[in-house]
Parts: structure tokens; sequence; C-alpha cells
């Protein structure tokens, strides 16, 4: 048998879940709505129609194989501004599909990376607590912005205008958004939706976005909830002082008496005025900064 092949077998077997050095395939995202969510609230649900685009699966090479994501353009579009839509804990689902559409219908070239396909298939999983300590808690930042790298290249070969890159994502998705804007210098601004700004520090999360305040050269608009549980307004207020002190142009805006995910438009903690207000406050936010 050969080596590698060898390699993976044993792996397979034993139920180790490390990746081998033999090159993956990617598979398809998941359909619909991941399993953790349902039943999702229809009546507030927001669908964003493909009506003159270019949407649908992709394959993104890395340099451990491939993996899959979500990109949505205009049809015939070339040399488009290019967003990467950054994933909740739920993965690449329709939510974070539509908003890559709404991207798309904006004039941008959006994708979304499925960041946690080493780990698992979160889609599948329906308890919120195995999501965090089977998936995503495993998946390294260093692994995150790797891929991330690989979808900028990817959209640079792909009808992409890297010279006009941003950034965005929620919760989880949020707190990479800091971490990639401070990571890559190419990256023009970012906007990030209630994601965690501290926290303890492990192997896999060795820094937070409090600690990369002086490397976060891009301007990034942080959109947070004022009754957010999960995320204590005194860490919001730690991070808008060291950016201001910092002198950087990133700023947080807090919507007050709103909870985390306020975004989500499938789930009960939707907020449509916040939502509206902070999708119109992103689109200008980006175009102010060359994304556009």
């Amino acid at each position: 048998m050969d080596d590698a092949i060898q390699e993976d077998f044993l792996a397979l077997v034993q139920g180790n879940t490390r990746w081998t050095r033999r090159s993956f395939v990617a598979s398809s995202l998941a359909t619909g709505f991941a399993l953790a969510v349902q039943p999702v609230r229809a009546q507030t649900m927001i669908h964003t129609d493909t009506d003159g685009l270019t949407a649908g699966e992709v394959s993104i090479p890395t340099g451990e194989g491939s993996i899959p994501g979500y990109r949505a353009m205009p049809k015939a579009g070339r040399d488009l501004p290019v967003i990467l839509v950054v994933q909740e804990i739920f993965g690449v689902h329709e939510h974070i599909e539509d908003v890559a559409r709404r991207f798309a219908k904006a004039g941008y070239l959006a994708i979304a990376p499925e960041l946690f396909y080493r780990q698992g298939d979160v889609s599948r999983i329906g308890d919120v607590k195995e999501i965090l300590a089977g998936v995503v808690s495993k998946v390294p930042d260093a692994q995150v912005t790797e891929d991330l790298d690989a979808t900028v290249a990817w959209a640079a070969s792909n009808s992409g205008n890297i010279g006009k890159l941003g950034i965005t994502g929620f919760c989880w998705g949020g707190r990479i958004t800091w971490l990639y804007a401070a990571h890559n210098p190419e990256v023009d601004a970012g906007v990030a939706w209630y994601g965690r700004l501290t926290g303890p520090k492990t192997d896999t999360n060795p820094t937070h976005p409090i600690d990369l305040v002086e490397k976060i050269d891009a301007p990034v608009l942080g959109l947070y909830g004022g009754a957010d549980a999960g995320i204590p307004m005194d860490t919001v207020e730690r991070m808008n002082a060291a950016l201001a002190q910092s002198g950087k142009k990133s700023r947080i805006h807090v919507y007050p008496d709103t909870p985390h995910a306020f975004h989500a438009d499938y789930r009960p903690s939707y907020r449509k005025q916040a939502a509206e207000d902070g999708w119109k406050r992103a689109l200008a936010w980006f175009r102010s900064h060359g994304v556009g």
C-alpha cells in the first residue's frame, strides 16, 4: 500500500481527525440551514435571488488540498472588488450564502470559504455545545488566516480585484475579521459583526483582537449589540478606547438594547432596524475606504 494512502487509512480506522499529508478533496457545502439553528424564522428571513448573478459552490486550492466555498458575483463581471465573508459557528449555510449574494447585488465578488472543513461538518450537529467543543475549539487561527490567504489568491484568479479587498464576518467570523485585518496588510477595510474581542489564550487561539490593535492598519468597523449576553460591554469599551488611543481609523458602533446575532434574520435574535442600519453602514464603510 502506498505510504500516503496507508497513513490516511490508519488515521481513519483510529478515528484520528488530523489531516494527513495527502491532499483532501472538497465536498459539497451544506444545503439550507445548519441543524443547530432549526427551525428557522421564515417570517423574517431574507432571500436574495440569483438574477443577474453567477453564484454557487467553488473549490479553493490551499497548501493542503482544496476547501469548498460559496461565491457570488455579477454575471460577466471582471476586475470586481472583493469581499471575504466569514461564517458564524454554524458554517457556510444558507444565511451566509445569502449575505454573499447581497454583496454581489451591490457589485462585489463575495466569497465565503468553509473554514471548518478540516475539523468537521457543523451543519449536521444539532447541539451548539457540541459544535463549539467538537469542532470550533479545534480550528487554529493560523489555519484560518492561511485559508483566507488562499481565498484571496483564488479571487485574484477569478475576476476579483484584490487591490480592493474587504472582509466581513459574523460572531466567530467577527473575531476573525479583526484578526485578518491585522494579518494581511492588503486588506483595505473590514466590518466585524459582534465578534469576541478578548478571551482565554490557547494553542489554537493565541491572540485576540484587543492584543492586535497596533497591527490593525486597515479601518475596521465593529457593529455590536449593547445587550449582547456573550460579549460584555466593558470589553467593547476597552477595544474602542485602545483603537482611539492608537490613532487607528477603526471604530465601533453599538446598538443599545440589542442582542447578539442581531443581523441573523433567520433567528429569534434578529432585530430588523439594527440589521438594516448595520448593512447600510457596512456598504458605506467599504465604499468610503476604497472597496467598491
